[in-house]
């Protein structure tokens, strides 16, 4: 050996301290290539394995046949209101017999006016025609005698002609006091005031002890007790409504009323593009009628059915003002799907954009679940949906 190699040697000689490291190392080394690669790749495998985020039930979408109806909103008011007033001018109120919310016939005395001053003019009038009738007598019998004397030249013609002339004055004079009496007479009757038609009092003004004038309203009322709604729609759904078309009115006291259309207004309010709907209402008269003129109701008219998809109404979520329902993929994972919701059967919701017929949406547990979490299905009863729907439609 020569004294370079020696040299070198001697340099590789090592500490005690760093020997001992060297070997830790060899050993640690030598014992992870002892350990069973099949062992490592059974705990990584373990490790991996998801577990179900929750326990679901699931169903597919169900057809179904959902009533087609229009919202809109409106007054209550009379069908027709009759203003009832004073015929007679200048005579004193005497007695009011009906009041405000009471249900009158036709031809019942509301109020009466003192009748002292036209009993006279009635008694006058009368004695006015008897007269008349008398000179009528006088004259028809003078005329009757000139008729006789005609050929005879005991009268000239002037004369004979003065007494029929006489003879139909006297006649003129018959009819006039015979209308003076029927106009007195009418005055008479004027002096009880009558009901025009059935109906209630919706209104009074009358007041015992007054002296009113024609013309002078004394009460309102609500022609044959009849009301209507009076919906208004916008001009895009007007077309959807015809006369006879079915509407469920609800009043603001929680009242219900089922009425039909009677006519749509030949305009549309061109400051609300809206036209009114008049609805007539079942006749309900009296103080404890359901429903008031004046009152706000609001309402829907049923406009049909037609064929729709819905799911249970548990399966629908709304998140951030947005309807969503989870549905379970073949790999047990679930997908958001964002839906549009319709029309609500029950406790099934329509669903009209966003689902088709062959999904499987999870019903039980869908409010606690996100985009691709594993479930585990449990299956809902089959007959659940259809018994819902069943209910619902009655």
């Amino acid at each position: 050996m020569t004294n370079s190699t020696h040299y070198t040697l001697k340099n590789l000689k090592l500490k005690p301290a760093a020997a001992l490291v060297i070997g830790a190392l060899v050993l640690a080394t030598g014992g992870l290539m002892a350990v069973s690669p099949d062992s490592v790749a059974a705990d990584d495998k373990k490790d991996a394995a998801p577990k179900p985020a929750l326990t679901v039930t699931t169903t597919r979408p169900s057809p179904a046949s959902l009533a087609i109806k229009l919202g809109a909103n409106g007054n209550v008011a009379a069908w027709q209101e009759a203003v009832i007033g004073s015929e007679s001018g200048g005579l004193r109120l005497t007695d009011v017999k009906v009041n405000v919310g009471d249900v009158v016939k036709k031809g019942q005395v509301l109020a009466v006016f003192s009748a002292d001053s036209v009993n006279a003019d009635v008694a006058q009038a009368r004695a006015g025609l008897l007269e008349a009738e008398a000179n009528a007598a006088e004259a028809v019998a003078n005329a009757a005698r000139a008729r006789t004397l005609e050929n005879s030249g005991a009268l000239s013609g002037q004369q004979i002609s003065q007494y029929k002339t006489a003879e139909q004055t006297a006649r003129a004079r018959i009819a006039s006091a015979k209308a003076a009496l029927s106009s007195q007479q009418l005055r008479l009757k004027y002096t009880q005031v009558v009901a025009p038609d059935d109906g209630v009092i919706s209104a009074r003004t009358a007041t015992v002890g007054s002296v009113v004038g024609v013309g002078t309203e004394l009460f309102r009322m609500i022609r044959q007790g009849r009301l209507e709604w009076r919906a208004e729609v916008t001009a895009a759904e007007l077309a959807r409504i015809k006369p006879g078309t079915s509407a469920v009115v609800k009043a603001a006291n929680g009242s219900e009323l089922t009425g039909k259309v009677r006519m749509i207004a030949p305009t549309i309010d061109p400051q609300t593009r809206s036209a009114l709907v008049y609805v007539d209402l079942p006749q309900s008269a009296g103080a404890n009628a359901p429903f008031k003129a004046g009152m706000f109701a609001s309402g829907q008219f049923e406009l049909g059915t037609s064929d729709a998809m819905t799911v249970p109404q548990q399966s629908v979520v709304v998140r951030d003002g947005f309807s969503y329902v989870f549905r379970l993929n073949q790999d047990g994972r679930v997908s958001q799907l964002k839906v549009q919701a319709g029309r609500r059967l029950g406790e099934r919701i329509e669903v009209t954009k966003g689902l088709t017929a062959d999904s499987l949406v999870v019903v039980s547990g869908a409010g606690f679940l996100n985009e691709g979490d594993l479930v585990r299905n449990v299956a809902a009863p089959a007959a659940a949906p259809a018994k819902v729907s069943a209910s619902a439609a009655k």
